[in-house]
């Protein structure tokens, strides 16, 4: 997933503008259209699936039989109709899944091109969806571009083994400032890479219609699956006022190897029996409410409200109770699909919740701990709307943002008040703490206007949030392989990128690393780049102000107006992945979803009570050296994220006097147990009890109040 930074759009709209002018001018499709204003409109102009020449004639239903089940959806689902006059790519599905170029299951050394305008444009950037840099002729281009534009170049895939090729899926070039598009192509299929045929329209060669602007996908699906082991996509016209550029997708299936001698290097089988499939929103409430009578007695669940498309936003709750908030077991949230086209994390949260619901059945000693020492708190989709429009056109055709927005198009994730500037300034004014404290940073009024764009989904979020005790969460996210911590926004005014740490940038390194370090491939410093970052190098961690500012983001709001230490997952180079990939997409991410759940258990907890032992709320406890506070909840518990080492705690509050303690924090898991008993200083009481009684409590100034209590004790002499 890639941020724009804020101070780009102006010189960019701009550059959009004069693009767009100019393409009407020469009468051809305004490539630079705001892509979401794209998906906004209709995507059926852009979809139809059309030949230039016409296809061989077939039987009725010859090839229909092959095309039933939609790859994208169960085999209990009733398959669309195949049909209707203007087939589009989700009624024309193919029989066979995306063989990898955007999910990396294909190498670069697979990719071949007839030539190459230069190395940042060569056939390993010919994959679907991937994403450009900021800027040109850098090592990241978004496609591949051919050093010439005539009919005779070509982009050619090696499957390195049999295999039955069903399709293709064309993109233009990802590009700020080029535009690049092929308009049609021809196939061609070869089993040594030397003699090739091209696919036939009777005795003519079969052309096929591609793209119309550069970032819809247009899928075709070949009138007849033909096999081979190498596939060559062959462009014939492009657009006038650019070059010939793709971004490609073949759907292909492997033929049957009963010799097992084509296994995919380092290829990941899974053992878990779980539902490996995309859900709709009615089969995701059903899945949750199946996985629910599995395991009643440590699940429910519940919503916190609604989407602007009117969908209730479930949330999955895991704990030996229920419903309930235990003194001194810290809260744990995952949430997922706030852009509702980064479909991973959603099912990799569906999946967590029967996996943990099975092995606690099966008596896995690690569940059951996490589950009676942890309320677990999973929401895997966010926007839920977004999600429904993503779906409805397919993982391969979804392009980058179809759905990414809420139906009022709003990003979900950066709709949050920047809560960070608000602390800066305060800062800068020497406000804290006389006047604001270091956390708990008030919202803004002008952010609770109603005449404020903020998405129902946000409020949704913001009230659950500040109602819950949490702890540690994550939001899991797609498009990438990296965690980010806060802060999301730099410091410096129109700077893009900049290192901003948090006060606790310690514990969120380390808890970054966690996730990362457990990951499959977050850290395999030999993985390719998903698409412009070499995140592998900095151990698949990034301080999010240092990728690219974003302000309003849920990791800084979470961090500085509740408890709760928020990071973002990003889990997969492939934010809509084919479902025959989710297996080894949970493989990849089930230990780490596991570990990060345990961290929460790192630092100290304790319960801070008055004299007669009942629970403070609100009580702030301090760490010296670190310049930000936690509060206790409604029953005076408290839990503080700390890395290994011996701090020095002070807990306060409002008409109490404070304690402080030493408290020393271990490298195993579990928390240490730091609690505080603290009183009411005599002055404090003596108010208390005159406000009870509606009296003005006695104000006198310090040195009178002195001098009072030496006449007393002279008295007294």
């Amino acid at each position: 997933m890639t941020r724009q930074s804020p101070s780009f759009l102006t010189p960019l709209a701009l550059l959009v503008l004069l693009v767009g002018f100019a393409d009407l001018q020469l009468g051809s499709v305004g490539a630079d259209e705001d892509y979401n204003v794209q998906e906004l409109l209709t995507r059926n102009a852009f979809n139809q699936v059309h030949e230039l020449e016409k296809t061989p004639s077939s039987k009725p239903g010859e090839h229909e039989q092959e095309r039933q089940i939609p790859a994208k959806i169960s085999k209990e689902r009733t398959p669309q109709s195949t049909k209707k006059a203007n087939k589009t790519p989700t009624d024309m599905k193919s029989e066979c899944p995306p063989m990898g170029l955007e999910s990396l299951k294909i190498d670069d050394f697979q990719l071949h091109a007839s030539s190459t305008k230069r190395y940042g444009l060569g056939a390993h950037r010919g994959r679907l969806n991937i994403q450009a840099g900021l800027y040109e002729d850098d090592l990241y281009d978004g496609a591949w571009c051919a050093g010439r534009d005539d009919p005779l170049q070509w982009f050619e895939v090696d499957a390195r083994r049999l295999t039955k090729f069903t399709g293709v899926i064309t993109q233009g070039r990802n590009s700020l400032w080029s535009s690049d598009w092929v308009t049609s192509y021809k196939v061609m299929i070869s089993n040594d890479s030397h003699t090739w045929m091209t696919l036939k329209n009777g005795s003519d060669d079969l052309i096929f219609r591609s793209n119309r602007e550069k970032e819809i996908p247009i899928q075709n699906i070949f009138p007849t699956p033909v096999v081979a082991r190498y596939i060559r996509v062959n462009p014939q016209s492009w657009f006038s006022s650019g070059s010939i550029c793709m971004r490609v997708e073949i759907l292909g299936c492997p033929m049957p190897d009963p010799n097992n001698y084509y296994h995919r290097r380092n290829e990941v089988i899974t053992s878990d029996d779980l539902d490996f499939r995309h859900h709709t929103y009615k089969e995701m409430r059903q899945l949750m409410k199946v996985v629910n009578e599995m395991c009643p007695n440590i699940t429910r669940i519940y919503n916190i409200g609604k989407s602007q498309g009117g969908l209730k936003l479930y949330a999955f709750e895991i704990s030996d109770n229920p419903g309930e908030h235990e003194v001194g077991e810290p809260e744990f949230r995952y949430t997922a699909g706030s852009h509702g086209n980064e479909v991973l994390g959603r099912e990799l949260l569906l999946l967590l919740m029967q996996f943990m619901c099975l092995e606690y059945l099966s008596g896995n000693q690690r569940i059951r701990h996490l589950v009676e020492e942890t309320r677990i708190h999973l929401l895997p989709s966010v926007n839920p709307d977004g999600y429904e429009k993503a779906f409805e056109v397919g993982s391969e055709l979804s392009g980058w943002s179809l759905g990414r927005w809420s139906n009022n198009g709003i990003d979900i994730h950066h709709n949050f008040p920047d809560l960070s500037s608000v602390l800066w300034e305060a800062e800068a004014k020497k406000l804290i703490p006389r006047k604001m404290f270091n956390h708990h940073v008030p919202i803004p009024e002008w952010y609770q206007s109603q005449n404020t764009s903020v998405a129902l989904e946000t409020r949704a979020l913001m009230a659950w949030m500040e109602k819950m005790p949490f702890v540690l969460g994550s939001n899991l996210q797609g498009g990438e392989l990296v965690v980010t911590f806060p802060y999301d926004r730099t410091r410096s005014p129109g700077v893009t990128r900049e290192q901003t740490p948090t006060p606790d940038d310690h514990i969120f390194r380390w808890l970054a690393f966690s996730y990362a370090s457990t990951h499959r491939l977050m850290t395999d410093a030999s993985r390719r780049v998903c698409h412009t970052e070499d995140f592998a190098k900095e151990d698949g961690t990034i301080n999010g102000a240092s990728w690219h500012t974003a302000a309003g983001s849920m990791n800084d709001f979470s961090y500085l107006h509740t408890n709760c230490f928020e990071l973002s997952m990003f889990v997969g180079c492939d934010k809509f992945p084919h479902e025959n990939e989710l297996p080894e997409e949970w493989e990849n991410n089930r230990e780490s979803l596991l570990v990060f759940m345990e961290q929460v258990h790192r630092g100290i907890k304790g319960v801070v009570r008055d004299l007669q032992g009942r629970g403070i709320a609100n009580a702030i406890i301090s760490v010296e050296g670190i310049n930000h506070d936690v509060r206790t909840a409604a029953d005076g518990d408290y839990w503080r994220l700390l890395n290994p080492g011996e701090y020095k705690v002070t807990a306060r509050a409002h008409g109490y006097a404070s304690a402080s303690k030493k408290c020393e924090v271990g490298y195993e898991i579990g928390a240490t147990r730091c609690d505080f008993k603290i009183g009411r200083p005599n002055l404090s009481r003596i108010r208390e009890i005159m406000e009870k009684f509606n009296k003005q409590p006695i104000k006198l100034p310090v040195r009178q109040l002195q001098t009072h209590r030496s006449g007393e004790r002279l008295l007294g002499t």
